[in-house]
């Protein structure tokens, strides 16, 4: 377990969450990246801390672990990114940096947590109606989404809908249940799903 970053009590909130990215930086030790990471991602929850948060470019640093192999920082990267992208700056720096492929390729993970995060920045990003980032609602996208509204997992389920209402055109929705379901290939359900009944 990692411990507190040694940080003197004057130096307030963003001496606090420098010292957390400087840990999360410069440790090798995977246990501790994870909990620094998760306690970032907590951290992210707050408004109050948005403006430090892209002062230290802690969005980037998110972004970044959504490509580790360690499930566990990918886990508590893009849940960092969904407590993010309701403010609209941070939203603007995910879909100008990138992130939306990153965040899209989370869908695949075969954990839960990651996928049900994911689903939600990914509607976070979206504006119903909108055509300005297509990809957050290209074919793929909306097939995978038909496939969670399948799902024994009644919150993934839940979200799943909603994007389909909310954020797709009926006409994605037809299309996409009319595609073959191989060409949302790469995006399975998540592994604690139990299996469906035909």
């Amino acid at each position: 377990m990692a411990q507190k970053p040694k940080v003197e009590p004057h130096v307030g909130r963003l001496g606090y969450l420098q010292a957390l990215v400087t840990e999360f930086q410069e440790t090798e030790n995977q246990d501790a990246k994870e909990q620094v990471l998760a306690n970032l991602a907590n951290f992210a929850y707050d408004p109050s801390n948005y403006q430090y948060l892209r002062q230290l470019q802690v969005l980037d640093l998110f972004l970044d672990s959504l490509s580790e192999e360690n499930e566990t920082l990918v886990e508590f990267a893009i849940g960092g990114l969904c407590n993010l992208c309701s403010d609209r700056a941070n939203k603007e720096h995910i879909l100008q940096t990138g992130g939306i492929p990153l965040i899209i390729n989370c869908l695949s993970s075969p954990n839960e947590e990651t996928v049900l995060s994911a689903v939600t920045t990914i509607m976070y990003l979206s504006s119903p109606g909108s055509g300005s980032h297509p990809e957050l609602t290209a074919m793929p996208v909306v097939q995978c989404m038909l496939r969670f509204s399948l799902s024994a997992n009644t919150r993934l389920q839940n979200l799943a809908q909603i994007f389909l209402e909310d954020f797709c055109s009926p006409s994605q929705v037809a299309e996409a249940r009319h595609r073959p379901a191989d060409s949302a290939l790469g995006i399975p359900l998540p592994r604690t799903e139990a299996p469906q009944q035909p």
